[in-house]
């Protein structure tokens, strides 16, 4: 992958969600809402503070996090579909 997203932006691949319920109802691909999980495929360098001096992200490439469901710009990147978003918009990190 040859993308780095800019400033205090981050570019997330969505994780796959649960494909039956816990009754054991299989869930086809039509009805499945998008997961709103996902994992950090690249981060940028950071926002510029107003001292002028860049604040490094909290986040880095390989933390698995939760996010909004309506949350980043979706991209299609040598075939994958991918998320870039703010770093405003993860709500954590799945630890």
């Amino acid at each position: 992958m040859s993308l780095r997203p800019l400033h205090d932006r981050v570019l997330v691949k969505r994780l796959d969600g649960e494909e039956k319920t816990k009754g054991g109802i299989i869930i086809p691909d039509t009805a499945k809402e998008k997961p709103m999980e996902g994992k950090i495929v690249s981060v940028g360098k950071g926002a510029r503070g107003e001292d002028g001096k860049i604040v490094p992200l909290d986040v880095k490439k390989g933390d698995r996090i939760l996010f909004g469901k309506w949350s980043g710009t979706e991209v299609k990147i040598d075939g994958d579909e991918l998320l870039i978003m703010k770093e405003s918009d993860i709500m954590g990190i799945i630890e």
